[in-house]
């Protein structure tokens, strides 16, 4: 895949190699995407609501897709690239809009996989309580992302080992160093301990190098 000068989801090429991309760059893709599907089912109801914020090609669908049809749930996904919902392939119903302006309704379960970063840092804490507000007691919103590194040397050592993840693939330095330059300005990862000040009841479940995810729950 052609890495272009500004990292966008809207490009063609972009979302053409995007599977094959994340799964060279992020190692632990497929293990993080079980560990989502896992712990959303515990919390999908039947004839519940699920959305998918940031959808990309449907990772998180297709994960679900069993459960989502024995439950007769819905899943709406959401993504804002016109590339990326052509590549989409997963259940549910997929809607191109802005996910921070997006009329969320009360669900059981809510995905922001990989989001948080490309979001305006001015306006995602804020928009984060609002999500949380629209889940349903006994719901869950499940927020996995690229952090900003602990205080100190180990800042240093956790950025290496994302870094040595991404060689373990057999991707190419200068393809890393191509995406790490093009995602100047454009990823912003969230500060070290964002979530848990932003939200009440959030819980890590993963973590590998600079990339952690939470749970968050509403209790009954």
């Amino acid at each position: 895949m052609q890495i272009p000068n500004d990292w966008t989801f809207k490009n063609l090429e972009v979302a053409k190699g995007f599977d094959a991309h994340v799964k060279a760059t992020l190692p632990w893709y497929d293990l993080a995407t079980g560990a989502v599907a896992h712990v959303a089912r515990h919390y999908l109801h039947n004839k519940g609501l699920i959305y998918d914020i940031g959808a990309s090609t449907g990772n998180i669908g297709r994960a679900l897709a069993d459960v989502i049809a024995s439950r007769e749930a819905t899943l709406i996904a959401i993504d804002d690239s016109d590339a990326m919902a052509e590549k989409y392939d997963a259940p549910g119903k997929l809607v191109i809009a802005d996910a921070m302006v997006y009329p969320y309704e009360e669900f059981d379960v809510a995905v922001c996989m990989l989001v948080m970063m490309f979001l305006p840092p001015v306006s995602r804490k804020r928009w984060l309580q609002d999500l949380c507000q629209k889940m349903k007691p006994g719901g869950v919103v499940i927020l996995l992302d690229k952090c900003e590194g602990p205080p100190g040397y180990l800042s240093t050592v956790m950025h290496r080992l994302t870094i040595a993840g991404k060689v373990s693939t057999g991707i190419k330095s200068d393809e890393i160093i191509a995406k790490e330059l093009s995602l100047s300005g454009i990823q912003r990862p969230i500060p070290y301990s964002f979530v848990q000040n932003a939200v009440p009841n959030a819980h890590e479940f993963f973590r590998f190098g600079e990339f952690a995810g939470w749970v968050i729950t509403r209790p009954e």
